[in-house]
């Protein structure tokens, strides 16, 4: 029977990326010195199982190149080499190297064997460079069950390994241990088929083998125990020590292959029949807590409970009593109610504790530090926030960039704080809370603060402000997110080129976010960022153009008006202004744009929904306002195709379907109305 165990590798890969989170973590979190052994165990465990499981599903290159980095977290841990900042250095590389050799293969794309083939020298020199304790190399060690004299007449060990029924459906394969006990010595293997079933009856996803092993080798029996220990609890094991004469001794320690009576290969899963292998290099899963899926089942459970109770009513109501439509009356109530909280409990699946963005910027702030020469203290607070993955997944470069210039041009250098009175390290503070149906993330740095004037004044030059103009301090600060804006007075490869505050602001509005910033010169600066917590459901205003029914986004909506006719100007017989109070904003003919047919075409008694987006304000002509409620966001380009001017789509409680107007695109539109050779392609009047 072939197996086919491709279809594991996308569960390998993810285990391996967060393995290579939990080693970046504890490399930037050990002392340098004598190593914790707790943090230095979590590193090795997670290295020692991506070289096992590499090995497992023949990714070979991985394997080799962890195996370097195992053997130095193993020197550390046994304390015969202290951590030192240059093999800290070293091994945070080896992780990047390695997430990216995972990647490439993932991706089933050619890994960079140059760069691994440098930072695999690299550790292969601090391995050559022999024991860095003082005191291990001053103390002459002690003869260890390792070498031949003080093993005496071991020869080896015998071992019984019997695994459960279930452990093949953990990802353990046995094939994968005998390897690695291959490498300790002479290995031979003979397997017991004696519980084997006939073809018929056998489970794929079971073990029903169990082996005898025989370990050639003067290894100490924590070494092999060690092989053996992530599946302690999922099989029987036995393991006893081979005795000989002293003149066979010397054979002891023999490096060799497996040889076995019994070919051995490796018992996976089956694939079901019919199925697909595919490579997705995007993030298609999510991990669920089994508290949130135990909700979800328990609002099946009641659904289906209401459901019961509405089926058993007679629903003949020519002759229908009061007494039966009480019931009606009270089985909908909780059939409305049980939906509610169904579609809160799904919703809760697809949040997730905003610490798997926070923890990509501890590696950045020390690597940043290293480079720029400056003392930094990272803090996080409220890491368990919860938000939902798309969110999470889009707001990740927007808080780079933020940090990034926090470091860069918000601490300063160690001589210049003291100098100010602070202490020498700076921090910079990462905070995640609920406000209503918002998260808020700050970013704040206590570094030099922003200089309103040198704003002012860099604002003049590129002649975005007037000389003589009076700006608040909102109005300053909003300079910075113009495109092409810095105030800084150096260019670097960090940061300050201009290049990226605009676009920070772009990526969180198209979220349904906006960012506001505070700042004291010489106390520090605060970026404070708003969105909403799921882009599945939407807050909307249901407005009315001519039959047609659409959605604008109420985050986006100024006010709404009544027009009068002698707030409304023409500009080149064109386009419409409408006076705001002092601003002039253009009137986008929602009508035209989506070409329906309407009798009135004059603007008086027509209302106005002042829009913003973009930083930029239009005025959206309407025939009517109907009323605000959430509505579930549908993909419209996932189901048809992607249209200019609206974003999604949604179903009306009557089963009509309204789409979701994209304010920022027909803002864009409106002030560059398509070809007509591109009309057709994804004209908003395709789907009017």
């Amino acid at each position: 029977m072939t197996i086919d165990i491709t279809q594991f590798h996308e569960t390998f890969f993810e285990e391996s990326f967060e393995g290579l989170d939990i080693m970046e973590s504890g490399l930037l979190n050990l002392d340098i010195g004598a190593a914790d052994n707790d943090t230095v165990n979590s590193i090795f465990r997670a290295a020692h199982s991506i070289k096992g499981g590499s090995a497992t599903f023949g990714f070979s290159e991985v394997a080799e190149f962890t195996h370097g980095m195992e053997t130095l977290l193993d020197e550390m841990r046994d304390g015969s080499r202290d951590v030192t900042q240059g093999s800290v250095d070293t091994l945070l590389q080896s992780v990047d190297c390695l997430r990216e050799m995972l990647a490439a293969s993932r991706d089933k794309t050619p890994i960079d064997t140059e760069r691994a083939a440098v930072v695999k020298g690299e550790l292969e020199e601090i391995l050559a460079s022999g024991n860095n304790n003082a005191e291990t190399n001053s103390v002459k060690k002690p003869e260890t069950a390792d070498t031949p004299e003080a093993c005496g007449n071991r020869a080896g060990w015998q071992i019984k390994f019997k695994p459960h029924h279930d452990m093949l459906r953990t990802g353990n394969d046995p094939v994968r241990m005998f390897r690695e006990l291959a490498e300790l010595g002479e290995l031979a293997v003979e397997v017991n088929i004696s519980q084997l079933p006939i073809l018929d009856d056998l489970d794929p996803e079971e073990s029903y083998l169990s082996w005898a092993l025989t370990l050639k080798s003067n290894v100490e029996i924590e070494k092999v125990k060690e092989i053996f220990e992530w599946v302690e609890d999922e099989c029987d094991f036995e393991i006893t020590e081979i005795e000989v004469d002293a003149p066979h001794a010397n054979e002891v320690g023999k490096r060799g292959g497996i040889t076995s009576k019994a070919e051995v290969t490796p018992v996976t899963a089956a694939k079901p029949a019919g199925s697909k292998a595919t490579v997705n290099t995007d993030s298609a899963s999510i991990r669920v807590s089994i508290d949130k899926v135990d909700a979800l089942i328990n609002m099946v459970g009641e659904l289906v409970i209401t459901q019961s109770m509405i089926g058993q009513l007679d629903c003949d109501f020519d002759d229908f009593d009061i007494s039966r439509m009480e019931k009606l009356r009270d089985g909908l109530t909780l059939l409305e109610r049980n939906t509610r909280e169904l579609q809160e409990s799904v919703m809760r699946i697809r949040m997730l504790p905003i610490s798997f963005a926070f923890n990509r910027f501890p590696r950045m702030v020390h690597d940043l530090c290293q480079k720029l020469d400056k003392k930094i203290e990272l803090k996080t607070t409220g890491e368990q926030t919860e938000l939902d993955k798309t969110v999470m997944e889009k707001i990740g470069d927007p808080l780079v960039h933020l940090v990034r210039n926090s470091i860069d041009h918000g601490i300063e250098i160690p001589e210049d704080r003291l100098k100010a009175g602070k202490p020498e390290f700076g921090t910079i503070e990462l905070n995640a809370f609920h406000k209503g149906g918002n998260i808020i993330i700050e970013i704040k740095d206590d570094g030099a603060g922003f200089n309103k004037e040198r704003i002012k004044a860099k604002a003049i030059e590129k002649e975005l402000i007037g000389s003589d103009e009076i700006l608040s301090d909102e109005k300053i600060y909003d300079l910075l997110f113009q495109p092409g804006f810095s105030t800084a007075e150096q260019l670097s490869d960090v940061s300050g080129r201009g290049v990226g505050m605009d676009v920070v602001r772009r990526n969180i509005r198209e979220l349904g976010g906006n960012i506001d910033v505070t700042s004291e010169e010489g106390i520090g600066t605060t970026f404070t960022i708003r969105l909403p917590l799921t882009l599945a459901i939407l807050d909307g205003q249901l407005v009315c153009v001519g039959d047609e029914i659409y959605i604008t986004p109420l985050v986006s909506i100024v006010e709404s008006l009544q027009i009068k006719q002698e707030f409304v100007n023409n500009i080149a017989g064109q386009t419409e202004l409408y006076k705001v109070r002092d601003d002039y904003i253009p009137i986008v003919r929602m009508h035209d744009m989506f070409g329906i047919n309407i009798k009135r075409k004059g603007l008086e008694g027509g209302l106005l929904v002042v829009v913003e987006g973009d930083g930029k304000k239009a005025g959206l002509l309407v025939d009517e306002l109907l009323g605000q409620q959430q509505v579930v966001i549908k993909s419209l380009e996932t189901n048809y195709k992607r249209v200019d001017g609206v974003s999604g789509a949604t179903i009306l409680g009557d089963g009509t379907v309204a789409l979701i107007l994209d304010v920022d695109g027909l803002i864009d539109l409106s002030r560059n109305p398509p070809t007509s050779s591109s009309t057709p392609e994804n004209s908003v009047r395709d789907v009017a």
